[in-house]
């Protein structure tokens, strides 16, 4: 398992590498966001410059500097993380962003297996549909991706395992580092359902109540702990939301549902000019669609069993606390008005790509796998030259 894991992940970066420095040959560089010209005196590769793209400067920041003009945005255990260590890197914060970032997915695959395992799921095609991925590059970037994957899956890990101490505490640090980490509550609940219904018909089941309201309190620690901060420093509890706008990603700070933000896309389809945003949004609709069905689909599939007497019966609450996670991932950035951003974040909707494992026909899988493997390929191209991707 462990060199299978190994090739796979070394498969990919070389991908990755090959993309970064043969792109620049095709595609002009347009670079149009802020604050790259801080990592000048880093004298690196342009290349690996081009991973911090975007966001990723942010957290360079941030991890130099603290929080400033709005930039509290960002959670902050990776860039806490970053400061921590680049000492050892001669204060190279983005040598340090790179290797927690890559480190840290490298470790989280063979979590994510140990875990698949657990749920009896001893295909490697969920891996491989998460590595071709057409946005799986930015678990190499100086975001947060390679970091909340690796404390995602080892806190599904370890409630599966009923380590429940250690669950939370990792829970806590997943909602430092990213909002969506606070939806751990959604597996950590169905988990607790499962050994609830468990206790009642069998009298030998154990019943924890400490345990079991810190497995289900934890994952609102990190994001209140953060909200405090908020409220100490700048007096908005909130202000990692209602900041959001200045980033220029065309996000609401009122409520709006699904179905307007598709109305809000036809518009753009029908008025548009066809240029590189219209393809962007093309991207972001097709992405959000195939993910989202794909997942109701599932949850039906999971919850469509009745006993006798026409009760619903759960098969396996594990895959129904992912599927509700997923959910919740992919569904939640759709309320700000817009679905920028969903191919990245689509990476944590992980039952998504054990659905796809589950197709029978190995050649439609390698089909879907090849299409993949294309879209990162091209998106990546462009978001090495600095255009936005997600």
């Amino acid at each position: 398992m462990r060199m299978v894991i190994v090739g796979f992940f070394c498969v990919w970066l070389l991908i990755n590498f090959l993309t970064a420095y043969f792109v620049p040959l095709f595609i002009p560089y347009l670079g149009f966001f802020p604050y790259r010209e801080y990592l000048g005196d880093l004298h690196l590769p342009v290349w690996l410059y081009d991973l911090t793209n975007f966001d990723g400067m942010h957290y360079i920041l941030i991890a130099r500097s603290g929080y400033f003009h709005y930039q509290q945005a960002f959670f902050p255990l990776y860039p806490l993380i970053i400061r921590f260590l680049s000492p050892v890197f001669n204060n190279n914060q983005l040598i340090a962003g790179l290797l927690i970032s890559n480190l840290c997915f490298f470790t989280g695959l063979f979590i994510f297996k140990k875990y698949l395992e657990a749920l009896k799921i001893k295909s490697f095609w969920p891996i491989i549909f998460l590595l071709a991925f057409p946005t799986s590059f930015f678990f190499q970037a100086v975001y947060t991706e390679g970091l909340f994957f690796l404390l995602f899956v080892s806190s599904l890990y370890l409630l599966k395992k009923e380590k429940y101490l250690f669950a939370g505490i990792v829970a806590i640090l997943a909602s430092l580092t990213r909002l969506i980490g606070v939806f751990l509550i959604l597996p950590f609940f169905i988990h607790l359902l499962e050994k609830w219904t468990n206790n009642r018909t069998s009298p030998r089941s154990k019943f924890n109540l400490g345990g079991w309201l810190w497995l289900i309190t934890s994952p609102l620690i990190g994001l209140f702990s953060y909200c405090f901060y908020l409220w100490k420093t700048v007096g908005d509890p909130l202000f990692f939301l209602s900041s959001q706008p200045v980033f220029g990603a065309n996000r609401s700070t009122r409520l709006i549902l699904l179905p307007q933000v598709y109305y809000r896309y036809l518009r753009i389809f029908l008025t548009a000019q066809l240029n590189f945003q219209y393809f962007i949004a093309l991207v972001e609709i097709i992405l959000f669609t195939f993910v989202f069905f794909v997942l109701i689909f599932d949850l039906i599939k999971n919850l469509s069993r009745f006993n006798r007497d026409y009760k619903l019966k759960i098969k396996n609450y594990s895959l129904i606390g992912l599927n509700l996670f997923s959910l919740a991932n992919i569904v939640l950035p759709t309320l700000t008005g817009t679905l920028s951003s969903i191919p990245r974040y689509a990476l944590f909707s992980l039952s998504f790509f054990v659905v796809l494992s589950q197709i029978k026909n190995t050649y439609v899988k390698l089909l879907i796998a090849f299409f993949f493997l294309f879209f990162h390929i091209l998106l990546f191209s462009f978001f090495i030259q600095g255009y936005f991707i997600s």
